[in-house]
Formats: C-alpha cells, sequence, structure tokens
C-alpha cells in the first residue's frame, strides 16, 4: 500500500484510515515483523489502541492566516507529548490563506516564519503539500476557499478536520459533505468550544435529559461570511453540543453590539444563543436539566479539540455527524434569514433544501 508517496506493508484495515493505520502500525518486511503487523491488526479490529511507531504521521496544516495554526502545531509538536495526541507531527505547511480579509491575510508572514522556527517545512501549492503529508488540519480562515481546496484533499482520501468556519455558504457545506461521501474521504468540522468539558458534561447527561440551552460568544462580524459564522459559531456549537439535532425554525432579533437568536426544537424545547460585541463578552451558556440548572463553564483552550483530531486521526471515524453540522450552519443561515424577514421565524427545513439545490450544481 502506498502511504503519500511512499509504500508501506501495512494491513488494510479500515478503507477509511488505511493510509493513517499504515503509518502508525507499519512493520518491517520480516517473518517477525509480518507476524508484529498481524497482532496489531487484530487488536485494531477488536478495538485496542495500536502501537505507535517511532517515525510520527505527517500532518499538513494548510493556512497560515489563523493562530490556530501554530496552537495546534505547538501541542503536536511539542516535547514528550501525551499519550493522546502522540505519534503524530506537523511537517509541513502551505501558507495561504485569506487573500482580501486584512485581519487574516496581515498575519500570514509572521505566522509562516514562527511555524517555521518549529522545523515545518513550507509547501510551494497545496498539490506539494498533499505529497508530503498523511493527514491535513485545513486552517484556512477564509471559509470561501474551503470548498475548492477541500476538493483537492478529498481526491486523496487524506483525512481532514476542518476549521471554523466550515465555509461562506450552507451551500458550499453541503457540497463539501457531498464531495467527502463520494470520494469517501474522513472528514469533520467544529469549533474547539465543541470539546469544552461543560457542553460535554451536559450532552452526555450529568444535569440529566436536557430540556433547554442559552449559549454565549463573542460574536464579530465579517462582511464577506454571513454575520454568524465568522464569530457567533462559538456559541452556536455550544447550543448544538448540549442541544443536539432537531431544530424546526429560527427567529433572530439583531442591534449593533448584539444579536439573540432562538430555535424551536421539535420536540417543543427551546435553545438560544446571545452574540456579544460590547462589553464583557466570553464563551459559555447555561443548560437546562431535568434534574439541575448547571453553568455551562468556560473555555478549556484548544487541547481538548486536538485530542479529538488525533482520535479521527487513527481511525478515519468523525466524532460529529455530518447531519448535525449542517444542521448547525442551517440554524445561522435560518438566523439571517430571520432577520432579513423582521425577525419572524424560518425553518431550517427551508434553507437546507435551498441550499442542497445549489450545491447540486457545483
Amino acid at each position: 500500500m502506498t502511504v503519500g508517496n511512499r509504500t508501506s506493508s501495512a494491513p488494510l484495515l479500515l478503507a477509511s484510515n488505511h493510509s493513517i493505520l499504515a503509518r502508525l502500525t507499519r512493520p518491517r518486511l520480516s517473518r517477525r515483523g509480518l507476524l508484529w503487523g498481524a497482532c496489531v491488526a487484530l487488536l485494531a479490529l477488536i478495538g485496542a489502541r495500536p502501537l505507535i511507531a517511532d517515525e510520527p504521521v505527517r500532518i499538513g496544516v494548510i493556512g497560515l492566516d489563523t493562530s490556530h495554526s501554530l496552537a495546534f502545531t505547538e501541542i503536536f509538536n511539542g516535547e514528550n507529548p501525551a499519550e493522546d495526541v502522540a505519534g503524530f507531527r506537523v511537517t509541513v505547511a502551505y501558507p495561504y490563506g485569506s487573500a482580501d480579509i486584512e485581519s487574516s491575510a496581515s498575519r500570514i508572514p509572521g505566522y509562516t516564519e514562527q511555524i517555521k522556527a518549529m522545523g515545518v517545512e513550507i509547501a510551494e501549492s497545496i498539490p506539494e503539500l498533499l505529497e508530503k503529508c498523511d493527514c491535513v488540519l485545513l486552517e484556512t480562515n477564509d471559509g470561501r476557499l474551503h470548498l475548492e481546496q477541500y476538493r483537492l484533499i478529498a481526491a486523496t482520501k487524506k483525512p481532514c478536520f476542518i476549521d471554523k468556519p466550515l465555509a461562506a455558504s450552507l451551500a458550499d457545506i453541503v457540497a463539501i459533505y457531498d464531495v467527502a461521501a463520494a470520494h469517501d474521504a474522513p472528514v469533520f468540522s467544529c469549533s474547539s468550544l465543541r470539546f469544552s468539558s461543560g457542553p460535554q458534561a451536559a450532552r452526555n447527561g450529568e444535569a440529566g435529559d436536557v430540556l433547554g440551552c442559552e449559549a454565549y460568544s463573542p460574536c464579530s462580524l465579517e462582511a464577506t461570511h454571513p454575520s454568524l459564522y465568522w464569530y457567533g459559531i462559538h456559541g452556536v456549537e455550544i447550543l448544538y453540543t448540549v442541544m443536539g439535532a432537531g431544530c424546526e425554525t429560527v427567529s433572530r432579533a439583531h442591534s449593533d453590539d448584539f444579536d439573540f437568536a432562538t430555535g424551536v426544537w421539535s420536540d417543543g424545547r427551546i435553545g438560544t444563543f446571545r452574540g456579544i460585541r460590547k462589553g464583557k463578552a466570553g464563551y459559555g451558556g447555561v443548560v437546562y436539566g431535568s434534574n439541575e440548572i448547571r453553568s455551562l463553564g468556560n473555555f478549556d483552550g484548544y487541547r481538548p479539540l486536538v485530542v479529538e483530531i488525533a482520535r479521527f486521526f487513527r481511525s478515519g471515524e468523525a466524532p460529529i455527524e455530518p447531519a448535525e453540522t449542517i444542521e448547525l450552519y442551517a440554524f445561522m443561515t435560518a438566523a439571517d434569514e430571520s432577520l432579513a424577514r423582521n425577525g419572524a421565524p424560518v425553518a431550517i427545513a427551508e434553507v437546507l433544501e435551498a441550499a442542497r439545490q445549489e450545491a447540486a450544481s457545483r
């Protein structure tokens, strides 16, 4: 089996992630090595974690216009990494990248030098990067570029994490998942807030059955993206982590300093998102459970997400169903449409159907 531009003798364990397992469990071409490989294959098939080879799995980073690129690299490439992120190394990066979003594009030269100082090679193109890595962090801050960039990645079937915003339109988001399905390519996307301990505890039932949720986050706006996609995504990710999919309608109130979106779920539950542009801002919320009303706490940093990315790269299995991520962005799209209709409720199904029709032509 070929991994990147090299050949591996590792067994084909899972179609969606055999290239990564080959790198994690690659034996030498010897009788002892083949026996060892067969043992590792058996362990993987029954759910045990395979041993990590001395040579790390190579991660490629696309987009050095966000601080996430450096933060994730520092975790993966740190000295003596913990077992849950061990066995991986960011080895190559392609810097670009936003071209006309000044707050992002201006970061590229400095972040390029910083990541080079971590021992990361700079590729001249995405195809070159894909030849030199086994899995991908698509970090480009400009969601308008993601569909075009992801088409190149999906064709290689390399596992890929796409950072927020997943795209700059709901149609592009639907198209990205269609491309992934067509190539049988593992992919997932989320805000790092999804894996903070508070929302995860609520999702796992620590407050009882979830009856409702209020989530909040900063909500700066970017003219090139739908209004909640750029930064409101963090709070909406908290909301969906707690509530799960199943929202039917969304209505929105808006002022210069705040946004407030209300979702009504199919079972009658209500969840809300408050976007903050004035005063003290932070990340969090409240879950209304059958046993407890509980604060969702604060942002736990990037490490919990990086741990989930490492698990995904090992297994090829996304930790979030595509349907939930698509609906999360449909919620934000419906909120924009509600604003255009003076706050009237807008059906999730309506914006999803329009997006699917548009995506089919791409």
